[in-house]
């Protein structure tokens, strides 16, 4: 198959060409007319399909030539199904244990055959749902802080660092597709754009606020220059698969070398529009336990990322960035200390800046979160993406003075009950 030219997968013809691979045959087992496979994508990208054999289910992963949300009128290089791979080889090494198992990549195909997660569930379903998941807090604090961390020139080898961030410069058209629906076609009439009616008049006063349009630029300068660390790229509530007790990251195929902050406002970001959102999931009772959960999920977030982050500063900082023979091997910890301080807060910064751009672009602009579109009352949906919006503007505008969550949760708590208008 890898000297056939490219050719999407479908139900049909998957077993027998799948079937031809010795590796993949001999792993999923049984004859491969015999093979269940269903296509269970639904994400705005790429074909996903669920393949059943005799000794093993499989998670089958191929890429489209152009953007699946719109059609074949948006192409999209199909080497995105190459960074993907090569980005969660990284994501494995750095943090073992937290992405799905690689079974196998071919390249031309586009595709990647890599462990079935069979007991998960996508996050933003759980939340949706109301499910208190103990441990993702936890996990994606760690997750974040392992991956940045040891991707970044505080830890790795400068050869390495810059090979790598070679290798995923050429992640152009995703970055393209971030730098404009993410930070600036929801600040004007773009023509892929859409928002709930009952938005109209506060989109108009977000589209001509000077002071937010110059901080989303802020932002997308940051994005765009700022090549610190290997992020994921797009890591919201729907990249993040789930049980009780485990919690594996999917999806990186955004990965490249970017700000540092930028996978942890995304992140946080999905969290408070899980909030905002809860209005409109009370159909089967009061949902003031799962908002109070998810707040505490922001704030167990942060603080498991910011203190692990110091752990590793401490004992992996190995790189050419703040090197200990400057601050320790000179007998000046606190040095190093003040450093540290100065690191966290720019992340804590910027985070914050991200997390607000983030919360605008899935409200207005062309990639939705179900959170919100699952709400069919029209004027009730209108009324959580607008306190999200507010709530996104704030924290975009003003990050530069925000000083705790707890200050956040206030008014996160304000909006969402109307106090504020």
């Amino acid at each position: 198959m890898k000297d056939n030219a490219f050719e999407a997968l479908t139900v049909e013809t998957l077993p027998a060409r799948l079937g031809a691979i010795d590796e993949i045959a001999a792993r999923v087992g049984g004859a491969p007319d015999g093979w269940k496979v269903r296509e269970v994508g639904d994400g705005n990208l790429n074909l996903v399909f669920i393949v059943e054999g005799a000794t093993e289910t499989v998670i089958v992963k191929q890429a489209l030539p152009y953007v699946r949300l719109v059609g074949d009128s948006w192409p999209l290089p199909l080497k995105r199904s190459f960074f993907e791979y090569h980005a969660l080889t990284r994501q494995q090494h750095r943090a073992p244990g937290t992405v799905p198992a690689l079974h196998y990549f071919d390249e031309a195909q586009a595709l990647i055959v890599m462990e079935y997660l069979s007991l998960h569930v996508i996050l933003r379903r759980a939340l949706i749902e109301g499910r208190q998941l103990p441990k993702i807090g936890r996990d994606l604090g760690l997750f974040m802080a392992h991956t940045l961390f040891r991707g970044s020139d505080l830890s790795m080898k400068a050869s390495e660092r810059k090979a790598d961030l070679a290798l995923f410069a050429d992640n152009v058209e995703l970055c393209d597709i971030t730098e404009n629906l993410v930070f600036s076609d929801p600040y004007f009439e773009a023509p892929m754009n859409r928002h709930t009616p009952g938005l109209d008049a506060l989109v108009k006063e977000l589209r001509a606020d000077r002071d937010l349009k110059v901080a989303a630029q802020r932002m997308k300068h940051i994005f765009a220059t700022r090549a610190e660390t290997m992020v994921h790229g797009d890591l919201h509530s729907g990249s993040v698969m789930v049980t009780d007790d485990e919690t594996r990251v999917i999806d990186p195929e955004f990965a490249f070398y970017g700000p540092m902050a930028f996978d942890v406002g995304m992140l946080l970001a999905n969290y408070w529009m899980a909030y905002f959102s809860q209005r409109g999931h009370e159909g089967g009772g009061s949902r003031d336990p799962m908002r109070v959960y998810l707040l505490g999920v922001v704030d167990e977030t942060w603080t498991v990322f910011r203190e692990e982050f110091a752990r590793l500063w401490r004992t992996e900082r190995s790189g050419i960035l703040h090197q200990a023979a400057l601050y320790e091997d000179q007998g000046d910890g606190l040095a190093a200390e003040q450093a540290l301080n100065h690191v966290i807060h720019d992340l804590w910064t910027d985070m914050l800046g991200f997390a607000g751009i983030e919360m605008h672009r899935r409200i207005l602009g062309l990639a939705h979160n179900a959170d919100f579109e699952e709400i069919e009352d029209e004027a009730l949906r209108a009324s959580c993406e607008a306190a999200a919006l507010k709530f996104g503007r704030h924290v975009t505008v003003n990050r530069n003075t925000i000083q705790s969550l707890a200050e956040l949760d206030a008014l996160a708590e304000a909006l969402d009950q109307g106090k504020l208008k």
